[in-house]
């Protein structure tokens, strides 16, 4: 009969695994995927560089792995800021910040998702999330274009130019932080982003000529 491993080795080897990943993405946010070496992993989290292959066959594996975990959330996240409450163009601007200011409060880990030079197996990940973003944006961009808030427009172009303008407006503040201008480059990007969806800004009252 074959061993069967008992359900609390199961769980340790979870619990590794786990670990394992975690240290991994922190590695990763720190100096990027081509110097996460098995053995940086492994120091990192404790252990010899041989048991990295007991939970993954290849380091490309693992980061692939570390990929989809991190991005995974922020499309997570990003999903439920866009499937919030507000109307389209509000739940658009929102959206443009959140996943901007989640992205500079992590640099290294941003980086490392949105632009970092990685090995193949990231780099089609990296394509499948980008297309997953794009189907959030599409999706808030047909709801504003239903309410009458954005132009008649074709809601995928403009999710895959939001997608491309966020990533390349974010590359080189995430490689050189500037705390002090957070603030200065959210204000832009969302009005990019308005500005590439058509919405109109909302009207100035005008002036009490009583007044």
């Amino acid at each position: 009969m074959a061993y069967r491993k008992t359900p609390a080795e199961l769980r340790r080897l979870e619990a590794a695994r786990e670990h394992l990943i975690a240290c991994a993405t922190s590695v990763v946010a720190e100096v990027g995927w081509s110097q996460a070496s098995v053995t940086a992993v492994a120091d990192s989290a404790g252990i010899a560089a041989g048991s990295v292959y007991q939970h993954f066959p290849s380091k490309a594996a693992l980061a692939v792995e570390v990929f989809r975990r991190a991005a995974g959330r922020e499309v997570e996240v990003l999903g439920e800021v866009l499937h919030g409450p507000g109307d389209p163009v509000e739940r658009l601007v929102r959206g443009v910040e959140v996943f901007a200011r989640r992205a500079l409060e992590n640099r290294g880990l941003a980086y490392a998702l949105l632009a970092a030079p990685a090995e193949p197996a990231v780099g089609a990940e990296r394509l499948d999330f980008r297309r997953r973003y794009r189907a959030l944006w599409a999706e808030v961009v047909r709801e504003g274009i239903a309410s009458g808030q954005l132009p008649a427009q074709d809601g995928e172009i403009t999710a895959a130019a939001l997608t491309g303008a966020i990533g390349e407006v974010l590359v080189d503040p995430l490689g050189t932080p500037d705390e002090k201008a957070t603030d200065e480059l959210l204000t832009e990007l969302t009005a990019t982003a308005l500005r590439c969806a058509g919405a109109v800004p909302a009207a100035v009252p005008a002036a009490d000529p009583a007044g």
